[in-house]
């Protein structure tokens, strides 16, 4: 898990930095779209795509009126609202290591063409289906900004499966399907999240020097920046001196 902590850590500040705004709601909005037809129902409650897809525009601060908006018209008639497909795309960066990406699309030719031409311009390469999917594994990721020990007891109590402790508090991995269950029950105990939601941990991390993660991180930065492109996961041990410039 450290390799990921150092991740998580770097995607916050990332995101704290990021100045655009309108592309991070874009593509949360895009999400709840494809979750609402998707699921067929504007309730989160019996949509879990729905509440995952609200859980991540609320912490990355998608105003409300947003979201409720995108549900509205997403439930709306047949034409007020575009049929997005899930894909998913595999490859490779420097340092041998593995990227996996999720995406919303309605052209899949395009967003191939789009995800190949970031890989062949950033040094890394596309691979076929199947190449990378196997060494990531679906897992709720919780953040709690407090790393006490009472904390880590109640994430246990709760369900965790695995805790890493770092400097920004403490991050709770849980099996995908217990991610809310476990968020709650550290509600009740009295602790608030400062993040949940789905991710793709990788079961084997491959370790990069600080050249190679920087070019690894231009090429996740330039697949985050297309707007088909949803989430971006890799499995690069990230140098613990590592940092954004």
């Amino acid at each position: 898990m450290a390799g990921h902590n150092k991740w998580s850590q770097i995607k916050r500040k990332k995101g704290a930095n990021d100045k655009k705004r309108s592309a991070i709601i874009s593509k949360h909005l895009r999400a709840i779209t494809a979750a609402v037809r998707s699921g067929g129902s504007e309730d989160p409650s019996g949509n879990l795509a729905l509440k995952n897809a609200i859980a991540a525009a609320k912490a990355d601060t998608v105003p409300v009126d947003n979201i409720n908006g995108a549900i509205k018209r997403a439930a709306g008639s047949a034409d007020s609202a575009q049929d997005f497909k899930e894909v998913t795309y595999e490859g490779y960066g420097p340092g041998g290591t593995a990227i996996y990406i999720e995406a919303l699309t309605d052209n899949v030719n395009r967003t191939v063409a789009d995800v190949r031409a970031v890989f062949n311009k950033r040094g890394g390469s596309l691979g076929n289906s199947g190449s990378v999917a196997w060494q990531f594994e679906k897992k709720g990721v919780i953040v709690l900004p407090d790393a006490s020990e009472a904390a880590q007891e109640a994430a246990i109590e709760h369900g965790a499966e695995d805790l890493q402790v770092s400097d920004d508090g403490l991050e709770i991995t849980t099996d995908p399907t217990e991610l809310y269950a476990v968020q709650d029950g550290l509600a009740s105990a009295g602790f608030s999240t400062e993040n949940a939601s789905l991710s793709r941990i990788p079961s084997n991390t491959v370790a990069v020097s600080s050249e190679d993660a920087a070019k690894l991180l231009r090429i996740v930065d330039a697949l985050e920046e297309l707007d088909d492109v949803q989430n971006v996961f890799t499995n690069a041990e990230w140098p613990d001196d590592f940092d954004l410039e």
